[in-house]
């Protein structure tokens, strides 16, 4: 059975970090791109991260850039995405994902909210 089980999520201030984890069982990890989401209320989902199954390339949008870093551990089967200076607008349901076609698993999500 496929798994994908995010934790980390919580309330922090403005300017604070977060440690994301996804733990994903059911499949082979290792041959799998990795991606995180984030779906704001009212929003549509967006992609903050992608990591290649190798963890060679990583890629990020404009909005997060430079503050979120995605890594990946295939012994572990687990891909994190630590997020440095938040701002209000981080503040969304975080998803991780995990893609290699045409299979496309997603985790539950961990909510991240950011205000002071």
């Amino acid at each position: 059975q496929v798994q994908l089980v995010e934790s980390g999520g919580g309330l922090v201030q403005p300017g604070g970090s977060l440690r994301l984890s996804c733990e994903a069982s059911g499949f082979t990890f290792s041959t799998y791109f990795m991606n995180w989401f984030r779906q704001a209320p009212g929003k549509g989902r967006e992609l903050v991260a992608t990591i290649t199954s190798t963890g060679v390339t990583t890629n990020y949008p404009d909005s997060v850039k430079g503050r979120f870093t995605v890594s990946r551990d295939n012994a572990k089967r687990t891909v994190y995405l630590q997020m440095n200076s938040l701002k209000p607008e981080d503040t969304a349901v975080y998803y991780c994902n995990a893609k290699r076609f045409p299979q496309d698993y997603w985790g539950q999500g961990t909510q991240v909210t950011v205000s002071s």
